[in-house]
C-alpha cells in the first residue's frame, strides 16, 4: 500500500504525487490548520511537547481514536497522513509493518514527540528538509500504540520533501530510528528504504529507449508497435516492484514547462499505480495481511485498492486530491487561505467533484 515520488518539471521544481491503498474505504478528513495555533503532543507520563505553529498548512487526515458519538473531529485527534505547509513542505505516512519494537528509554521529565503527531510537528514548525532533520536529531519519537489500529505501535514510516527537491524518509525499524537522505524521492514500503536503494543497483539495464528491430541469424525482427522499453520493468504491486517502476516513471516522465502541465504529468504517472477494486485478492489462507481499522470491516476475502491519490505542486502550494469514487482532481490553493486563523475539517467526500454533463453542449 502508498507509492509516492517527486517528478521534476524542465525548471527543476518538484511535484510529489502519491497513492493510498487499503482494503477498507476510511472517512478521510481534509484539514486546514492555521499559523500561530497552539499544538502539543504527549506521550504517556511525560511532559507535553507544546507549539505555536510557524506555518499554516493543508492535510489529509484521520482519527487516531473512533471519535465518540457527537464529539467534534478537531486538531488534538485527527492525525496527518498527507499534507503541505505554505514553505512548500511536504509530508507523507506511508504503511511499514516492520516499525515496531523496543523504545527509547525517557527521563522522568524528559519531553518527547509521539509519531502519531510527526507530520503536524513537521508541517506545523518547519520550511526544510534540514530544518527537520536537525529538530529530529535532539528529540525522542516514540511509536506509541493507535486504538484505532487494534493498539498497533505505528507501523508506518515517512517521507518529507521541501521546494529545493531535498527528500528524507524516517524509518523506525524494529523500533530503531533512521534518517535517510533520499537521492530518488521515491517511497514505496517494506523492505527497509536503504534496501530499495540497493536493489536498484539490479535495474541499471533501464531506459526509455525502444529498441525496435533486432537481428537473429538471417531473420529481422521488428517489433509491432512501440513501448519495448517498459518490458525489464518488474509487473506487480508489490512494493519491491512499485519502488522500480516509480523510480522509472519520475526519472523518465517527459520534462514539462508549465507548471499546470506538469501536475497533469504527476497526475498521468500515478495513474500507473491506481488500483481497482479485485484486481488482487488475499483469501486468509494464502494472501497477505491487512490493516484492521476499528469501526471498519473490510470483506471477507480483502482486496486493496487505491482509496485516493493526491498530487502536490510544492512551489505553487496547490493540493490536489481525488478519492475513489471517480477520476477527477480538486484543487486546494493553500497560499489563498494561508492567512485564515482558524482551523476547519471537511470530510474528503465532500469535496469530491462530481463527472460534468456536458449533453446539453450538443
Amino acid at each position: 500500500m502508498c507509492t509516492s515520488l517527486i517528478y521534476r518539471d524542465a525548471s527543476n521544481r518538484p511535484y510529489l504525487g502519491r497513492t493510498l491503498e487499503l482494503s477498507v474505504d476510511l472517512p478521510y478528513q481534509v484539514s486546514f490548520v492555521p499559523q500561530q495555533m497552539a499544538m502539543s503532543s504527549k506521550v504517556g507520563d511525560q511532559p507535553a511537547l507544546t507549539w505555536q505553529n510557524n506555518h499554516a498548512f493543508i492535510a489529509v487526515t484521520m482519527p487516531a481514536a473512533v471519535p465518540a458519538n457527537g464529539s467534534p473531529l478537531d486538531s488534538t485527534i485527527l492525525k496527518v497522513v498527507e499534507g503541505v505547509n505554505d514553505a512548500g513542505l511536504t509530508f507523507s505516512v506511508q504503511a511499514y509493518s516492520q516499525a515496531g519494537g523496543p523504545q527509547p528509554g525517557l527521563k522522568e521529565d524528559q519531553i518527547a514527540l509521539s509519531a502519531a503527531d510527526l507530520g503536524a510537528y513537521v508541517l506545523g514548525n518547519h520550511a526544510t528538509v534540514a530544518d527537520v532533520k536537525e529538530a529530529l536529531a535532539a528529540l525522542p519519537v516514540i511509536l506509541e500504540r493507535v486504538p484505532i489500529l487494534g493498539g498497533l505501535e505505528m507501523p508506518f514510516h515517512y517521507v518529507v520533501h521541501d521546494v529545493s527537491g531535498a527528500s528524507l524518509v524516517i524509518e523506525f525499524h524494529h523500533g530503531v530510528r533512521t534518517l535517510y537522505d533520499n537521492p530518488v524521492g521515491v517511497m514505496t514500503n517494506a523492505p527497509p528504504f536503504s534496501w530499495h536503494l540497493v536493489n536498484l543497483n539490479n535495474y541499471t539495464f533501464l531506459s526509455n529507449v525502444d529498441r525496435s528491430t533486432s537481428q537473429f541469424m538471417d531473420y529481422k525482427a521488428i517489433a509491432p508497435g512501440s513501448g519495448i522499453a517498459k518490458a525489464g520493468l518488474p509487473a506487480s504491486d508489490n512494493s519491491v516492484d512499485r519502488f522500480i517502476r516509480a523510480a522509472y516513471y519520475a526519472h523518465y516522465a517527459e520534462k514539462q514547462a508549465d507548471p499546470d502541465k506538469a501536475v497533469q504529468m504527476v497526475a498521468h504517472i500515478m495513474n500507473n499505480f491506481d488500483r481497482p477494486r479485485g484486481i488482487t485478492i488475499d483469501p486468509p489462507d494464502v494472501g497477505s495481511g491487512h490493516m484492521q481499522i476499528e469501526g471498519h470491516e473490510g470483506d471477507a476475502i480483502p482486496t486493496e485498492f487505491t482509496t485516493w491519490t493526491s498530487v502536490t505542486d510544492l512551489n505553487r502550494r496547490h493540493f490536489y486530491l481525488r478519492d475513489s469514487g471517480g477520476m477527477r482532481y480538486v484543487q486546494i490553493a493553500l497560499n489563498n487561505i494561508k492567512d485564515a486563523n482558524k482551523f476547519r475539517t471537511l470530510p474528503m467526500s465532500a469535496l469530491m467533484s462530481p463527472v460534468a454533463d456536458v449533453t446539453e453542449m450538443f
